[in-house]
């Protein structure tokens, strides 16, 4: 508890957040539990992509994290490249001041360090270059905590991504295959940690009764377009995926299986809509899931789930329902093998429906086997990721602290 005669130790959280990823918020949902439970008294605010979504949905104060409104919208006038231009040199001194009022700022796990989705440098890594090197230039403590990583082809990127981790105070990874991102990337990783995503330390809701007769599948869809490196391609790209996952959900609607359609952000919502309408079945429906706790519910309905989103995955094999990945990074690869379940994953980039088929059919063959299987993974991840609020607790407490001393001494 906080002593009635010294401030609170003042946190700030950082990130796409409340711009409506769900895994970006579920992610800040496990970081802000972990906070109320273990240090109550400490003063929380936002630096984020909706400030507005995040203070009415966690109840903390936020501020937006870019100045210039049309950050992420593609500049084509003259007004708007003069105003993103602007922004930048804005961005600087709004990040730099909001840094300087905390002792610590956390980064709640996301993809911040890789760009396996299309990115431009001078977006989201400049944000999270300007955070890091204030943190550096004002003694706020700023930490990485089970973030994603992954090698970086783009100069300009890898080069602020590079210098935002080594200015960093603390990091933990998501997987053993971000850290080695990292590592190759000439980050000195030798007293870093991984953990499992955050998102597992979220409560789990129940999982429904067993049928004996097939019961409902959640296919998990995204507004899949490649990477950061296949914007030459990436309309040929986001047709194949479309016409894959939508042959294969028409196969399982002609098997008479229920389907449950699920989005993990706000942009997957087109690739809902044109399955419905190619489809046009009452067996196939659409999830409204406004968070994770939302999504795990969906999954943990289902006898089965066939997702693309990487926190869809975690959602499913969370709730230890049977679950087959379309995998577009190696990410989804690492977490289904940590999981138990490496056997079950699909190109996103070549979805070939008959061999999904088959592969589901697989799957469910095995779906008792795999539960149980789920079940272990799963309190092993718990265990885990209570020795990673420990260590965050050891790292960046202690560190506030000292601060605080500091500046009571002025």
């Amino acid at each position: 508890m906080t002593p009635a005669n010294r401030t609170p130790v003042r946190v700030g959280v950082f990130g796409l957040l409340g711009s409506g990823n769900l895994g970006n918020d579920g992610s800040l949902e496990a970081v802000l539990g972990y906070l109320r439970a273990e240090h109550p008294g400490a003063v929380v605010d936002a630096l984020c992509g909706g400030p507005e979504v995040v203070t009415a949905r966690y109840g903390i104060p936020a501020t937006r994290l870019h100045w210039y409104r049309g950050e992420y919208r593609t500049a084509s006038r003259a007004s708007a490249i003069v105003g993103k231009g602007l922004g930048k040199l804005v961005d600087a001194v709004r990040t730099a001041a909001w840094v300087r009022r905390h002792d610590v700022v956390i980064v709640p796990g996301m993809g911040v360090l890789e760009a396996t989705l299309p990115l431009r440098p001078w977006g989201f890594p400049y944000s999270l270059f300007l955070l890091c090197a204030s943190g550096r230039l004002f003694g706020t403590r700023v930490a990485l905590v089970g973030v994603g990583a992954a090698a970086i082809g783009n100069r300009p990127t890898r080069a602020l991504v590079r210098w935002s981790a080594r200015l960093a105070g603390y990091r933990s990874y998501r997987d053993a295959l971000s850290r080695d991102a990292m590592r190759a990337m000439g980050v000195d990783t030798a007293r870093d940690k991984v953990y499992p995503d955050l998102a597992f330390a979220l409560p789990t809701p129940p999982a429904s009764a067993p049928s004996d007769s097939p019961g409902p599948v959640c296919v998990g869809v995204m507004d899949f377009h490649g990477g950061n490196d296949d914007r030459a391609r990436a309309e040929e790209i986001h047709l194949r995926y479309l016409d894959g996952t939508t042959r294969f959900v028409r196969a399982l609607v002609e098997d008479g299986r229920p389907v449950r359609l699920l989005t993990g952000d706000e942009c997957d919502r087109p690739v809902v809509a044109a399955i419905l309408d190619a489809v046009d079945s009452p067996l196939v429906t659409a999830a409204e899931a406004a968070s994770l706790a939302d999504l795990m519910k969906e999954t943990a309905a289902a006898d089965t789930v066939v997702a693309t989103r990487y926190h869809n995955l975690v959602c499913a094999l969370k709730v230890g329902t049977p679950t087959l990945a379309l995998s577009y990074a190696a990410k989804s690869d690492a977490l289904m093998d940590r999981m138990g379940l490496a056997a079950y994953c699909h190109p996103a980039r070549d979805v070939d429906a008959g061999q999904l088929l088959e592969q589901f059919r697989a799957l469910e063959k095995r779906s008792a086997e795999l539960r149980r299987t789920l079940t272990e993974r799963n309190l092993t991840a718990a265990r885990q990721l209570e020795d990673q609020f420990t260590a965050l607790t050891a790292a960046l407490f202690p560190a506030a602290d000292h601060a605080h001393a500091l500046r009571e001494a002025k």
